[in-house]
C-alpha cells in the first residue's frame, strides 16, 4: 500500500467532456498542485452518494480556502458512469477519476475484490498530495466511514 512520503504511480485517467473523451495522465492532473484525492467503493452506491461525494461537494470552497488546488473522486467504475454521477450529485467541484479496470486503484495498494458484487473496487480511502507526493493517508477499516470523510480531511489540512 502506498504511504505517506511515497510518488503517486504513474497512469492515466478518462474524461467525459463536451469535446468527448480527454485523457490525462498524473502528472498532468498531480504536478505542483496540492491534491486532496479520495476513493469510493462505486458511484451511486448509498454511503458514496449519500454521505462522501456530497461532503466534499459542500465544503469545496473551504478546501479551495485552505490551499487545496484539485479535489479528486476516485472509483473503478468507466467514465461515462462517473460523469453521470457527477451531474446528478451536482459535483462540478470535484474532478471525477475512473480507474476503469481498477489498475491505478491497484497500483496505490489500496484496491480490494469484493466477488459478485462488483469485483475489483477501491477501499474506501482518502489523501492529501502535494506535487504528487503523498502528505497525509487515511484508509478506512471495512465497512467503516469514519476518517476519509470531507470534514475529517478539511482538518487535517
Amino acid at each position: 500500500m502506498i504511504t505517506v512520503g511515497q510518488s503517486l504511480p504513474a497512469g492515466e485517467f478518462t474524461f467525459i467532456t463536451a469535446e468527448g473523451k480527454q485523457v490525462l495522465d498524473t502528472r498532468a492532473l498531480f504536478a505542483g498542485k496540492r491534491v486532496v484525492l479520495f476513493a469510493v467503493p462505486g458511484a451511486f452506491t448509498p454511503t458514496c452518494s449519500n454521505a462522501h461525494l456530497p461532503g466534499y461537494v459542500v465544503l469545496a470552497d473551504q478546501f479551495k480556502a485552505a490551499g487545496v488546488d484539485t479535489i479528486c473522486c476516485l472509483s473503478v467504475n468507466d467514465a461515462f458512469v462517473m460523469k453521470a454521477w457527477q451531474q446528478a450529485q451536482n459535483a462540478d467541484a470535484i474532478t471525477m477519476l475512473a480507474d476503469g479496470d481498477g489498475s491505478w486503484t491497484r497500483a496505490l495498494g489500496l484496491a480490494r475484490e469484493t466477488g459478485a458484487f462488483g469485483g475489483v473496487r477501491a477501499q474506501r480511502f482518502a489523501l492529501i498530495a502535494n506535487d504528487g507526493v503523498v502528505e497525509q493517508l487515511f484508509v478506512e477499516a471495512p465497512g467503516k466511514f469514519e476518517v476519509s470523510d470531507a470534514q475529517s480531511l478539511l482538518a487535517a489540512l
